[in-house]
């Protein structure tokens, strides 16, 4: 399975995915400043994966620092924070990196700069390795929902490459698979960027998983005809109340799946579930650049010199159209999740 990202001999090794499916091409980031901009460049996407990457960012960067006590190590990170935080609006694991990077230097405050140095490598791989073993399980909760013989849709890119690997929507597909079910998957090409067409249909195939590749308004038309059965999708921020901020399309596919009585699942770590947030309407909407819906691959132009654009990459899925939230912790009810944050359920199983 091919790494989207990975800390190898003091660098950050970044998987290019703005070039897939028609070129491997890895990237050695060599200092924070790159690596912040792969995240706006989508050299790396998907919540978890660039969870990860600010964590690594946040380490390659504190290398350069050159201090001589705590105060002036922290002084040091904070343009590094700063500059990661800015990046991507949308998706809270940024925020939620960097929030658990500052709590490890609080506890921490004893140490020398040079073992803090060695500290936050420790903790971005240790952030990298727990994402891996979050999605299987992500992957057994979410198996349960698929039988044998099901077809599945999914919506943008929520596999390996998205992750730290094994992916969040993939994730049920491939345990499902492991199961012993006979699966199918339809990715919709997601534009304007396709990370359908270019990511998720060639990781399914790289994997060995049966999978179709569709228009993104052809999903309708589909369910009417009755061969989807479910829908699995990723997350960037699920808020309190249960609505999801997915890629531009998600909620148009849920409202499809509710029309054609079609469960519409969300697997989402719990580090992209921000608790602070109350509803989706307040949840920040990353709008892009132009150019990703007047060409393509930034060269093909395809619409008229100066129309007017919106590009937004994300919409908001209201909690009504949610089947069920598949975290690491088991599978909830959106309306579950204020419980799940007062502790008021056991995080140990099915809460359907």
């Amino acid at each position: 399975m091919v790494k989207a990202i990975e800390w190898k001999d003091g660098k950050v090794i970044m998987l290019d995915q703005s070039k897939l499916p028609v070129e491997v091409v890895f990237i050695d980031c060599t200092n924070y400043k790159i690596v912040a901009e792969g995240i706006k460049k989508l050299w790396i996407r998907g919540a978890p994966a660039i969870g990860i990457a600010t964590a690594m960012g946040i380490a390659l960067g504190a290398q350069d620092i050159a201090a001589k006590n705590y105060k002036e190590f922290i002084k040091g990170l904070e343009p590094i924070f700063n500059t990661l935080l800015e990046t991507r609006p949308t998706a809270v694991n940024i925020k939620w990196a960097v929030e658990r990077i500052k709590k490890l230097l609080k506890e921490k405050k004893g140490e020398s700069a040079d073992r803090l140095k060695e500290l936050l490598i420790e903790e971005a791989k240790k952030i990298h390795e727990e994402d891996i073993e979050v999605n299987k399980a992500i992957g057994r909760w979410g198996a349960q929902f698929i039988k044998d013989g099901d077809t599945i849709l999914t919506h943008c890119n929520a596999g390996s490459l998205a992750t730290g690997g094994y992916g969040t929507a993939t994730a049920p597909m491939l345990v499902a698979i492991e199961q012993g079910k006979r699966i199918q998957v339809i990715a919709d090409e997601t534009r304007p960027v396709l990370q359908g067409a270019r990511l998720t249909a060639w990781e399914l195939m790289q994997a060995g998983v049966p999978v179709t590749l569709i228009t993104d308004n052809s999903a309708g038309a589909l369910m009417k005809k009755g061969e989807i059965n479910l829908a699995i999708v990723g997350t960037d921020r699920t808020v309190r109340n249960g609505d999801v901020a997915n890629k531009i399309g998600t909620y148009s596919v849920a409202v499809l799946c509710k029309e054609h009585k079609i469960p519409f699942y969300v697997a989402a770590p719990l580090s992209s579930i921000d608790f602070s947030i109350t509803t989706g309407d307040k949840i920040p909407i990353e709008e892009r650049d132009s150019h990703e819906v007047t060409h393509i691959f930034g060269t093909c132009r395809i619409a008229p010199a100066d129309v007017k654009v919106r590009n937004m990459a994300f919409d908001v899925t209201p909690a009504k159209y949610i089947t069920a939230i598949i975290t690491e912790k088991g599978a909830f009810r959106p309306k579950d999740l204020k419980k799940l944050m007062k502790k008021e359920i056991n995080l140990d199983g099915l809460r359907l």
